[in-house]
């Protein structure tokens, strides 16, 4: 799939747990395990808008688009 999610550099970078996170903006720790693995086939506007809050980053920061990728 050419969408890269850098969910974990993110939660790297601002020293946070996925556990942490998860809690903030209020879904399963597995939901988000499966987000942060590329394994979903979209992600809520409204989702992504708690985690650039909780992050304090811009959807661009945790989504890239490599059409090149295999991932």
């Amino acid at each position: 799939m050419p969408i890269i999610v850098r969910l974990d550099v993110q939660l790297s970078l601002r020293k946070m747990k996925s556990k942490e996170l998860a809690q903030h903006i209020g879904i399963t720790e597995q939901n988000l395990s499966l987000l942060k693995s590329g394994k979903v086939k979209g992600v809520r506007f409204e989702t992504l808008e708690k985690i650039c809050e909780a992050l304090k980053c811009q959807p661009g920061d945790i989504l890239e688009y490599s059409p090149d990728s295999t991932e």
